[in-house]
């Protein structure tokens, strides 16, 4: 999984650089993990990393300063194990009129996309056995946080 979210990363760097945006990657363990250990997720790698980009696109789309960052945690509930990836932004926030349809098709604010990026993810999340959620940050003055959730096998 940390391969996969390296990976898709490398690919938003020059464009954050345009932007004056710092990327920021973390990774929480209850148990360090070196850099060898990866967390083994069982998917479709190139879905997944459609998911991890869609957030990372729509982070820079709403961020015209600041820091986009990207959490890795492990977590275990009821006998199941999960990676949940965080990509959290300081940017402009989720529209109050937009977040109860945020992941329904063609919900945008935004004139340069088609609004299908988050319906997608969901289905794809979905499909895997994950769930994806949106927060705003201190109610709408300080970007947005977008989370998913995947069984870990």
């Amino acid at each position: 999984m940390l391969n996969v979210i390296e990976d898709t990363k490398l690919t938003f760097l020059l464009e954050s650089d345009k932007v004056k945006l710092k990327f920021r990657n973390m990774i929480a363990e209850e148990e360090p993990v070196s850099r060898s250990d990866d967390i083994f997720v069982v998917g479709d790698r190139n879905r997944i990393t459609q998911v991890i980009s869609n957030l990372l696109d729509n982070a820079l789309k709403f961020t015209s300063e600041g820091v986009v960052s990207v959490n890795v945690a492990r977590k275990q509930e009821d006998h199941q194990e999960e990676v949940i990836v965080t990509v959290e932004d300081t940017g402009s926030g989720i529209s109050p009129e937009i977040f109860p349809r945020l992941f329904t098709k063609f919900s945008s604010k935004s004139f340069s996309g088609t609004g299908l990026g988050l319906y997608i993810s969901k289905n794809i999340i979905g499909a895997h056995g994950g769930k994806i959620w949106a927060q705003n940050n201190d109610k709408g003055k300080c970007g947005a946080t977008f989370c998913f959730s995947l069984p870990l096998g």
